[in-house]
């Protein structure tokens, strides 16, 4: 009982940081549930969550969505999809948790470390954000920092990054979930009819609550919250891993 709220309220928690900053999902939520269900389960949920709660979003932004942009870092992604579907097959579960948790805070930092940095708009910066994102976001449940970095390097305008960002981490998620049920079947959490409709209602909860939280909350007030949990849940991913390692 206690798993299924923590699981439920990093979904809710996740959703909200989506709808209130433009994206988060990952970096909120996948920390939390690769602790509570693993590195294989926890991460195919955050793409599940993920590309769901970015779907509902794409038509409250899609005057803002810069198509062209989408178009190249989604088929770049594409291209680091599949090794990382491949590699999760392979990797002992310990593993995959230090690694996860590593990941995620060398992420994090980067894009902290990058914010006083400008690279210019040029189309390979864009396919190498786009690959390491699909890379990330299928082996990891992490799309994001790869792309936010560029955005950050880059100085994309934050209300059409964040629109093009909701059919981005749609198509990724839709992709990595794809490729796992080709290669991975057995990494799909079995869980009951009803966890599954609680996990639908966190998730339209979270987008309620960032609704209201947007109005409210400055970018830059959910930005650092978000960081922050991130860090705390990637620290506590690779202590899970290091403890399995060990036992």
């Amino acid at each position: 009982m206690l798993t299924t709220g923590l699981v439920l309220g990093a979904v809710v928690m996740g959703a909200g940081m989506q709808r209130a900053t433009g994206m988060g999902f990952a970096l909120v939520a996948a920390p939390f549930l690769v602790l509570l269900l693993g590195p294989v389960e926890g991460v195919v949920l955050v793409n599940v969550c993920g590309a769901v709660t970015a779907g509902a979003i794409i038509f409250r932004v899609v005057r803002d969505i810069d198509w062209k942009q989408y178009l190249a870092l989604a088929a770049s992604a594409l291209v680091g999809i599949v090794p990382a579907a491949i590699l999760i097959r392979f990797l002992p579960p310990p593993v995959l948790e230090i690694s996860i948790g590593v990941i995620l805070a060398i992420g994090l930092t980067v894009l902290l470390v990058m914010k006083s940095a400008v690279l210019p708009r040029r189309r390979r910066y864009l396919f190498a954000a786009g690959g390491l994102s699909g890379f990330m976001n299928t082996a990891a449940g992490v799309g994001g920092p790869a792309v936010s970095m560029y955005s950050i390097a880059t100085r994309w305008q934050h209300k059409s990054f964040a629109a093009t960002m909701q059919p981005y981490f749609f198509t990724i998620g839709s992709f990595s979930l794809l490729s796992k049920a080709i290669t991975a079947p057995a990494s799909f959490p079995v869980l009951p009819m009803t966890m599954w409709l609680a996990v639908a209602a966190a998730c339209l909860a979270g987008l309620v609550l960032g609704d209201l939280a947007a109005k409210r909350v400055s970018a830059r007030a959910a930005q650092i919250l978000l960081i922050i949990l991130a860090y705390l849940g990637a620290a506590a991913t690779i202590v899970r891993g290091v403890l399995d390692a060990m036992g």
